[in-house]
């Protein structure tokens, strides 16, 4: 399961300030190899869909990348809630770690030419906008300590994202009509701004003009809250159509919800994409 790196020792350095966007202090968990690097860094983006959800679910990815020398920077973000969207705030929290840790690279032994996305469900969402369509987002908080560094990653790992928040939006007012989460986090219905729901899917970006990022998509075959096909299917169509280089994983019998189990645990899920997510970062970042 190493593919090929030999493990190594790591440390980790909980709770940095990123950015503080309209009051709020947001704060990453660092795991970081120790060794000669400079480090590739992956920035970690957790789910639960766009209302919920803490970084520390991505603890176990954190460790096991930074032990086969890849620094992990597993970020939160802003949450919305009933009448407070939290788009596009949201990308822009994700650019702005990005900005973080390319103006701290010499500090913490990082790679600022060698960054990656990383980020489960709504997570995946948010981390395909900035990596797509950061220079869309880009520049809201120009105020930021690292405001002036690129935004741009070479890659971007989605596990069972949401791309067509359209269709999420469809699927969330069947389900659940009293909470709908896309729209708590767009601040509409679809009805009321498709515009707006053409501007929050990663799907919109999947153009010849961004395909340098390198994507690896990995998704459950019984996922059972984000559909498949019009999700993970349809976006590695379109970023194939585009010229991008893609890959994915397919995990059998898998659901939702998966991303953050342990990853040496028995017959884990977690466990089947790590080999597999650890060649595509040794080839492409």
């Amino acid at each position: 399961m190493t593919s090929g790196k030999k493990l190594g020792e790591f440390e980790t350095r909980p709770g940095l300030t990123y950015a503080t966007h309209d009051s709020v202090a947001l704060a990453g968990d660092l795991y970081l190899p120790k060794g000669a690097g400079p480090f590739p860094v992956i920035v970690a983006v957790h789910g639960g869909g766009w209302v919920q959800g803490a970084r520390g679910a991505l603890q176990y990815w954190g460790a096991h990348l930074a032990a086969r020398g890849y620094a992990v920077f597993s970020i939160s973000y802003r949450l919305a809630k009933a009448n407070q969207k939290t788009f596009p705030h949201a990308v822009q929290d994700v650019l702005a770690a990005i900005q973080f840790v390319r103006g701290n690279a010499k500090q913490f032994n990082l790679a600022p030419d060698r960054i990656g996305l990383f980020g489960h469900s709504a997570g995946g969402n948010l981390s395909a906008l900035a990596a797509l369509a950061g220079a869309k987002f880009a520049g809201g908080y120009p105020s930021d300590p690292h405001a002036k560094e690129s935004t741009d990653v070479k890659v971007l790992c989605g596990v069972y994202g949401v791309y067509d928040v359209a269709e999420m939006w469809q699927k969330y007012n069947l389900q659940s009509p009293k909470q709908n989460n896309i729209e708590w986090f767009v601040g509409a219905s679809l009805p009321e701004n498709r515009q707006l729901y053409f501007d929050a899917s990663p799907i919109s970006y999947a153009t010849t003009a961004n395909n340098k990022v390198a994507v690896h998509l990995s998704v459950g075959t019984e996922d059972d809250l984000v559909d498949r096909k019009a999700n993970t299917d349809a976006f590695t169509l379109a970023l194939k159509q585009a010229g991008f280089f893609v890959r994915g994983t397919v995990l059998q019998g898998a659901p939702h919800y998966w991303g953050s189990d342990p990853i040496d645990e028995p017959n884990s899920f977690s466990g089947f994409l790590a080999p597999r997510l650890v060649r595509f970062l040794a080839e492409k970042l």
